[in-house]
């Protein structure tokens, strides 16, 4: 199934399946940023990019970001903020899990989007905040 296939499918219910696709998008992405930035040892590498991608910094960096979303944007993460999630962090507040999956939502979005620019855009921020 192309990409833009599988994203009108997925926006026509629960957008959690973006999410999903988000998440691996931008573990990649943070693996990739983590490795390029200084050598290191492996268990530094891990410590480094899970700072990245834990659901409280992902959570704070959607809030940051919020303003400068366009209206279709805004409208995903409310959307994913709003699905009703069957798990949560272990390590997170609900409040975060939620914005954290809302996050990855907008990722995953992007993705199957097919718009490079700016999710690219979106993934430096989530680095650089």
């Amino acid at each position: 199934m192309e990409d833009k296939a599988l994203l009108e499918q997925i926006l026509k219910s629960n957008l959690l399946p973006l999410a999903f696709i988000g998440d691996s998008v931008h573990t990649l992405f943070v693996r990739r940023y983590v490795l390029s930035t200084q050598p290191s040892k492996m268990d530094s590498y891990n410590g480094r990019a899970s700072k990245f991608c834990k659901a409280s910094t992902q959570a704070r960096v959607l809030k940051e970001i919020t303003p400068l979303l366009s209206e279709d944007e805004c409208e995903i993460v409310r959307r994913a903020r709003n699905a009703k999630p069957k798990h949560s962090a272990k390590n997170a507040s609900y409040a975060d899990y939620l914005y954290a999956t809302a996050f990855e939502a907008l990722i995953g979005y992007l993705y199957l989007k097919g718009d490079k620019d700016r999710l690219e855009q979106i993934l430096n921020l989530s680095v650089t905040l």
